[in-house]
Formats: structure tokens, C-alpha cells, sequence
């Protein structure tokens, strides 16, 4: 497989052997609208991101809030190894001795291994925003890095609005550089404040820093507001960065920071850079970026690259014939590499591949071809079921189902009797009220339960695991997190058949299943039943005799 620099002998001299990650997700990531970490997650997040091999943990401001105060105070019995906690602050305010600063002495309080702060580096942000002279500004930096050089054994320096300051006045930005190596900063970071480089000049311009601060450690740290931040980074890698700052899933505010899910993977596995992450914490990619969304209380980007859930999913039935053959032929790496796992969709789209790839995955040993009967049937059930608008493409659950039926590998746990549905309006203004019940037969014993419901399908669904759970207990743990209706035509108005898509967990793993009708609740049950039923075949249950059949 062809990597990014493999003919480019020049690139590949500037290229660092070694890159230190410095991950943020816990000062720049947690300004992203709509994420709000408690203490407790930052403490979590915080020793994933060790567990996992980050080298630098920025927690966050010490002195901004009481939350980050009482973060720090509770990491101070930390035990990392090598990972170590960042303190995140500014230089010393206009007019104040350094010594006396209030922010630079909490950030030596804080506990930390070592310290982050900024500075301005593009003049009119010097002469506007703080409204102090050049030299004035070249004194704050110096002197702020020598004290905290005091104290810790690394400082480093974030060069605040660094590209567009070079750009305006190249001479300036370089001289506060200067200063803060001057100083004693272990490593310069070059900032793309305002997310509005592009990787060309961002090559260019830290090439000519390198140049001129040769022995000098530079680190970049992009924002993502024209989506470069990911390419600029490598291209800062490309002309000889040593650190590369980031944040998982890329959060950040407005658009977002450098996405670590997807620069780690393309500098350890394509521009062969080690960022200090073994092949066994690389496989805990997909498993960091999955408990971060979880932290965070955010939706995961299903086509995430490297780590999203369709990163690796294949949908036409030519992609999946080549695959069968050939995995790399339309996938440009292993994704077990990232802990993330091929997948075959199914849909209007497929062909025999898809379907046989499916019950290849699900019965490896029996040996099952193109011309098998089974892959047929499987086929033909498949489009019968999709031209009443069935979709298995978001429910693989109601789909192993189904191949499981082709396989003669289904026997049925429950068979139902009859269900009913109240829904019941009083007043204008009144709340419904929502009551189910239902009988079915297990083992040939009547079982029958009513429950109430936040609306019929709630209603349903409780209904149903109630009659059911003394016969099955492990469905007392199951319930519904996600619930949607699909009218698939307008032609029919009201009589239009609608397709209801259901997810479920346990609280280890999640499932959907799929239901069609043109009765709404009839679909909800379809998609309630498929999905009880999957639930009790993976947890190994087996069906009552009187219903194998």
C-alpha cells in the first residue's frame, strides 16, 4: 500500500522521526457549544487519554473556574507513568511583575507537570487587543516563560495567532518567538488561532521557523474553520514539527480543533511517524473516540474516518465483491488496526456479496458459496421484504434474523396471541394516556400483561417485556433508546405504509430492528419483536420446545 511520502526522498529527510502528542480535549475541546464536563468526566477522560499513550494531558485553566480548580486538586494523586498533566494559562498581565502574577502562580500551584501558555504574536492583536507596545509584549512573553522555567521542568509556548501575524508582519512574529526561546521554552507552538490557514503556506511557514530557530522544537496546534486542521498538521509534521496538539473527535470551539482520531492514524500507519502509541493502544482508537462522545453527551459522527461506524462500510454489491477478494481493494487500511471492524450493508444496492459476506460472518464454518441455496433464499427474501419497504440498512439485527431464518438457525422464543393499544384524549388541553396489553403463548403456556405507556409504542413495549420476563429475566435489563417513524410514501396520505426503526440496549450493546406496515403500531410490533428476539439469541437463550417450530 502506497504511503504519502514514499517518493519524495527530500520529505522524507525533514520528516521527525518522533512526535509527541499534546491533547486538549479537556481546555480548548470543552469550549465546543454544548459540551459542558463535569469534574468527573474531565478526571475520566483524563486517564483514558493516559491509558492510551497521549504524552501531554492539557486539563485546563487553573483559576478560570472552580471546576478546573477542583480538577487539579484531585489529579494530584495521579499515577500516569509516562503521560503527563498540562496547566493551561496565559503570560502575565500588562503591568504587573511577573513574580506577582496571579495566573502564573496558579498555574505553579496547580500541581501539574508542566505548563501551556499563549502570547500574542500578531502585532495588531498586541497594539489592539491589549493595547500595550511591541516591546512591551516581547518583555511579557520573556519574562513569563524564565519564571515558570522557575518552577517547572517544561514550559511551553503557544504562539497565538501565528500565521496570520507571520503574514502580516513576519519580522514581529519571529522576534516573539525569539524571546520565549530565549527564555528557556521547551517547545514553540505555531497557532492557526482563527482556523483559516491552508497547508500550503503552513508548510512554507513553519519550513522557514525551522530554518530559523534550527535547534529550536516546534509544535502545531490548528483550528478547524476552513476543515484543514487535520492537513495542516501533517503538513507541519512534513516540514519537521515535533509536537502536534489536538483533541479527540476534534471538538473544539466553533468549528473545532485538530481531530487526534485522525492524525494519529495517518502519521503512525501512513507517513510512518511515531507518535508513541503502540499497535495495542492504536486498537483502543475507536473504543477512546466512542468514550469521549460518551462523556461528552454527543452524538458520534457515524462517518468519522478511521473510527466512525461507517468508516469501514460497504454498501454496493461491486465494492463488496471486490472486498470478498481483495479487503484493500476499497479499503485503504485494516480497520482492526483502529479497533474499528469492516461492514457489509445491506440494502436496494446489494447484490449476492453482500448477502453472502453477511452469512459468511455469521456461519464461518459452513463453507457457503455463491451458488448456495441458502445465499438464494436469502436474496430473494431479501428483496421481497425491501419492495414493502423494508430497509436493513440501519437494522442489522432484524437482518442476522433473517439469515438466520435462511439458515434454518431461527426457532421463535414467543409466538403472539393478540395485542391492543388505548389511546385515550380527554379535554384539550389534557395529557393522552397510553395502555397496552398482550398475550402470548410460551412453551404453550398463555402468558398476559398490561402496562401503561409514555404513548402506544412505550406502552407496547413494556406490555410485552412484562408478559415475557418471567419466562426470559435478562429482558428486564433491555429498553428502547431511540424510536422513529418513516412514512415511505405521500401518495396514500393516511394509508400509507410506514417503516419503524427501533434501537435497543441492555447497557453493554445496542441493536435496531426494522418494521413495516401500514398500521403504525403493527410496525412498532414487528420491530419490537425482532428486536426481544435478537436480544434473547445473543444471549444464548433457548426457545421452548412447543415453539421450535
Amino acid at each position: 500500500m502506497a504511503y504519502l511520502f514514499k517518493y519524495d526522498s527530500d520529505a522524507l529527510m525533514a520528516l521527525p522521526k518522533h512526535v509527541d502528542l499534546f491533547d486538549t480535549t479537556l481546555r480548548d475541546g470543552a469550549q465546543t457549544a454544548g459540551i459542558s464536563f463535569s469534574v468527573e468526566d474531565k478526571k475520566r477522560i483524563a486517564n483514558r487519554l493516559a491509558e492510551f499513550g497521549v504524552h501531554w494531558i492539557e486539563g485546563g485553566w487553573p483559576g478560570a473556574s472552580p471546576k478546573d480548580d477542583l480538577f487539579f486538586e484531585q489529579m494530584r494523586e495521579r499515577s500516569w507513568g509516562r503521560s503527563k498533566l498540562v496547566a493551561f494559562g496565559s503570560t502575565a498581565r500588562p503591568g504587573h511583575a511577573v513574580e506577582k502574577d496571579r495566573g502564573l502562580n496558579r498555574l505553579i500551584g496547580s500541581g501539574a507537570d508542566a505548563a501551556c501558555i499563549f502570547g500574542k504574536s500578531w502585532d495588531v492583536h498586541v497594539t489592539k487587543a491589549l493595547g500595550i507596545t511591541l516591546e512591551e509584549n516581547l518583555r511579557l512573553v520573556s519574562e513569563s516563560v524564565a519564571y515558570l522555567k522557575q518552577h517547572f521542568d517544561t514550559v511551553f509556548f503557544d504562539a497565538e495567532h501565528f500565521f496570520d501575524g507571520f503574514a502580516a508582519n513576519e519580522r514581529y512574529a519571529l522576534q516573539v518567538l525569539e524571546a520565549a526561546a530565549e527564555a528557556g521554552a521547551d517547545t514553540l507552538v505555531l497557532c492557526d488561532t482563527n482556523g483559516g490557514s491552508i497547508p500550503f503556506p503552513v508548510f512554507d511557514v513553519v519550513t522557514r521557523v525551522k530554518k530559523h530557530l534550527p535547534d529550536q522544537a516546534l509544535g502545531i496546534h490548528a483550528h478547524n474553520d476552513c476543515e484543514m486542521a487535520v492537513a495542516n498538521s501533517v503538513a507541519a509534521v512534513r516540514a519537521g514539527v515535533q509536537q502536534v496538539q489536538g483533541t479527540v473527535n476534534g471538538v473544539g470551539e466553533r468549528c473545532g480543533n485538530a481531530n487526534l482520531m485522525s492524525i494519529i492514524p495517518i502519521l503512525q500507519l501512513k507517513v510512518k511517524v511515531d507518535c508513541g502509541v503502540s499497535p495495542e493502544q492504536l486498537r483502543q482508537l475507536s473504543s477512546l473516540s466512542q468514550f469521549v462522545n460518551e462523556m461528552a453527551n454527543r452524538l458520534p459522527w457515524q462517518h468519522q474516518p478511521f473510527v466512525g461506524q461507517n468508516a469501514f462500510a460497504h454498501k454496493g454489491g461491486i465494492h463488496v465483491s471486490a472486498i470478498r477478494k481483495q479487503r484493500d481493494l476499497y479499503e485503504h487500511i485494516d480497520p482492526l488496526l483502529v479497533g474499528n471492524e469492516q461492514r457489509v450493508l445491506v440494502s436496494d444496492q446489494a447484490g449476492r456479496s453482500n448477502i453472502l459476506s453477511k452469512l459468511q460472518k455469521l456461519e464461518p464454518e459452513a463453507g457457503l458459496a455463491d451458488d448456495d441455496p441458502v445465499v438464494a433464499e436469502a436474496v430473494t427474501r431479501i428483496k421481497e421484504l425491501e419492495a414493502t419497504g423494508y430497509a436493513f440498512e440501519g437494522a442489522d439485527a432484524s437482518f442476522q434474523l433473517l439469515l438466520r431464518r435462511s439458515m434454518s438457525r431461527f426457532q421463535r422464543h414467543f409466538e403472539l396471541v393478540r395485542f391492543r393499544v388505548y389511546d385515550e384524549k380527554r379535554g384539550h388541553h389534557e395529557d393522552p394516556e397510553s395502555e397496552a396489553t398482550v398475550q402470548v403463548r410460551v412453551g404453550g403456556e398463555l402468558k398476559h400483561a398490561a402496562a401503561l405507556g409514555n404513548g402506544p409504542v412505550n406502552a407496547m413495549d413494556r406490555a410485552l417485556r412484562a408478559a415475557l420476563v418471567h419466562a426470559y429475566p435478562g429482558l428486564e435489563a433491555m429498553f428502547l433508546t431511540d424510536f422513529k417513524v418513516r412514512v415511505l410514501t405521500t401518495r396514500e396520505a393516511t394509508e400509507a405504509a410506514v417503516r419503524v426503526l427501533i434501537e435497543s440496549s441492555d447497557g453493554k450493546r445496542k441493536w435496531s430492528t426494522v418494521g413495516v406496515s401500514t398500521d403504525v403500531l403493527e410496525a412498532a410490533y414487528r420491530a419490537l419483536n425482532d428486536a426481544i428476539e435478537y436480544k434473547l439469541v445473543m444471549d444464548g437463550v433457548a426457545a421452548p420446545a412447543a415453539e421450535n417450530r
